[in-house]
Formats: structure tokens, C-alpha cells, sequence
């Protein structure tokens, strides 16, 4: 069974490409691994001998990568010999997206760390105070007014300029979420450069860290050594509800959460009372425009929020994702935009 955000890919690909490209669109979205690749092709020569009619002759028409990949390509761009290889890189790409952010090799996580810095490119806006001109909105009297006098009557409209909302990271860095950590504070470290004035981060353990300043480094190894050195708790044990009610009591209130999107990264295993954490949680609502809970668990199949944590805090979120690729996190980016003042 395929994954949703592999399930989405493949109907987006098979738009883009087109039909005649079936076979290899699905194989590189829905395949993660050559295991998925021979149970891949053995599904698809099954539908293709159980659809032939019988007595006739069938096969499976499997057109070549580079096809595919200039397929894929503008029309302006120029084909060369190098055709092959970029399509094998462009399959390797798409595969890391799909593979489990624990599961990757040193190497892969020097090309996954490129792969976050594309993806964190999150732009979520508000509604300023000031207006500017605009095509709809409320009536500008006074410039509707102007206008009268100079010509024929005309309703000129205005619209609050829009800013730049907060987002806010709090990654929990206990021992459940150790494997995920290093990619999370990845993730969090290519946000930060690229919003580093309305992006903060912290650190939940059993006490709440600031990273914010460690993660401004430019180098992304020098931002982890920092942090690391900077999280006295790492990999150790989780109080969810004491550093949430820190955050909220703190840097929450003095104005980092007010009408920001914030992001929690846990798989909800509380050491303490779950009650105390749904508390922490709604608290945090009523501050934030938009707050998303995100478990690495939670892409798997057969997954639900059984945990006592995620149970007590799954009434007060907007959203429960997944978190444990680097297409989840992209479907995750796309999730912090906020519609609302």
C-alpha cells in the first residue's frame, strides 16, 4: 500500500509527463527502494497480462529514462549526452524524498541537507496595519474622493499590505525522537537562513532551549556542533508539558507566538500527566494563528494518535502531519500558510 504524498506524486507526474509515460512516472514516485522496484514491475506485469484479452499477445511498454526525462524538461532546453545521467540523478533525488529520514546513510544525508534547503522556502503572510492600492477591498474614500474631481466617477479600493508572519520550531530532541532529530534541526538550521528574522527555534527536552542564534551560522555542521553544545538534554528524557508551558509563559507571551504559525515536532511520548500537555497546547492555540503537530509516525500505516500526549493535544491543533521525509516536510511548508489575520 503507497503512501499518500507517493499516491500524489505519481497523479501530479503522470499530469505533467502524460500517459504514454506511466510506467517509469510510477516507478520513480512510488518506488523507494530496489525492493519496491521488483514488486513494482511484477504489479505491473500482473495488471498487464490480467487486462489482455485471451488468447492475445501482451507486454509492457517501458520507454526509456531519457524519454522521460526530456519529457520533463522546457522546451527551450537543449538536449545533450549527459541526458542519462541527469535522469538517473533526478531518479536518485526522487527517491531520497520518499526515504526515511532515519534510515539515511552519511552520504545521503549530505545530499538530503541540499534537498531541506530547497524545501524550507515557507513564505506565510499577514495582514499589516497600513494600506496600500489594490485591485479589491474596502473603498479608499479619500482617493475615490480625488479621483471624482479630476474625472468620471470611480471607486478606488485599498487592502491591508501584507507582512511576514513568525514561524515558530519547537523540535523535540529526547531519546524517541533522536533518530529524527539531526534532520529536524536541518530543516530548522535552512529556515532560519532563510527567514532569519520571523523564524525562531527551540529545543524540547525536559527543559525548553533557545536555538535561534546557534542556527544563524551559515555552515550547516557548524549550526548542529553549536546546537548541540547548546542542548543540555539531548537525547535524554521528555517533559512536553513543562517546556510547552516555559515557551507559552515566556517568549510566547512577550509577542514570538502571538499570530505566528508554530510547528512542534514530537512523536507525543509525555513522561508526566497527558492533561497537563493539553492544557500547555491550548494555551499556546489562543495565542498562535495556526499550530501544527508534527510526528514522525504519523506517514506510517496503520498509525493513530494513541500516544497519551498526541490524544490530549490532538483537540487543540490545526493539523497532525507527517514528518519523516523530505516530502513530508515540503507537503509541511505548504501547510504553514495562514489565510487569517
Amino acid at each position: 500500500m503507497y503512501s499518500l504524498d507517493r499516491r500524489l506524486s505519481f497523479w501530479s507526474a503522470l499530469a505533467a509527463a502524460g500517459p504514454e509515460h506511466a510506467y517509469w512516472v510510477g516507478r520513480l514516485t512510488l518506488c523507494g527502494s530496489p525492493e519496491d522496484i521488483a514488486r513494482y514491475d511484477a504489479a505491473v506485469l500482473g495488471h498487464a497480462r490480467d487486462a489482455a484479452p485471451k488468447g492475445t499477445p501482451w507486454q509492457v511498454r517501458r520507454l526509456p529514462e531519457r524519454s522521460l526525462f526530456r519529457a520533463t524538461m522546457p522546451p527551450s532546453a537543449p538536449a545533450t549526452d549527459a541526458d542519462p545521467a541527469l535522469a538517473v540523478q533526478a531518479s536518485d533525488q526522487e527517491v531520497l524524498r520518499h526515504r526515511d529520514l532515519a534510515t539515511l546513510s552519511p552520504d545521503e544525508r549530505t545530499e538530503a541537507q541540499r534537498l531541506l534547503e530547497l524545501t524550507a522556502r515557507a513564505r506565510p503572510m499577514r495582514p499589516g496595519r497600513r494600506f496600500a492600492p489594490a485591485a479589491r477591498g474596502s473603498v479608499d474614500r479619500r482617493r475615490t474622493m480625488r479621483a471624482m474631481l479630476r474625472g468620471p466617477d470611480v471607486l478606488l479600493r485599498r487592502a491591508r499590505r501584507p507582512r511576514p508572519r513568525r514561524v515558530v520550531l519547537l523540535v523535540d530532541v529526547s531519546g524517541s525522537m533522536s533518530p529524527y532529530a539531526d534532520a529536524l534541526l536541518r530543516f530548522a538550521h535552512a529556515l532560519v537562513r532563510h527567514r532569519p528574522r520571523w523564524t525562531s527555534v527551540y529545543a524540547l527536552g525536559t527543559r525548553l532551549t533557545p536555538l535561534g542564534a546557534t542556527l544563524r551560522t551559515r555552515d550547516p555542521e557548524a549550526a548542529l556542533r553549536l546546537a548541540g553544545q547548546a542542548i543540555p538534554d539531548w537525547r535524554g528524557g521528555t517533559r512536553l508539558a513543562g517546556a510547552l508551558s516555559a515557551f507559552v509563559r515566556g517568549d510566547g507571551h512577550r509577542g514570538v507566538a502571538r499570530r505566528a504559525v508554530v510547528v512542534v515536532f514530537s512523536d507525543g511520548w509525555e513522561t508526566g500527566e497527558p492533561a497537563r500537555l493539553g492544557e500547555a497546547v491550548a494555551h499556546l492555540r489562543r495565542l498562535a494563528a495556526r499550530v501544527i503537530w508534527v510526528s514522525p509516525h504519523a506517514g506510517r500505516p496503520g498509525f493513530a494518535p494513541s500516544a497519551g500526549g498526541l490524544s490530549a493535544v490532538l483537540p487543540h491543533v490545526d493539523a497532525l502531519v507527517a514528518g519523516h521525509t523530505i516530502a513530508t516536510l515540503a507537503a509541511l511548508v505548504e501547510n504553514m500558510e495562514v489565510h487569517r489575520a
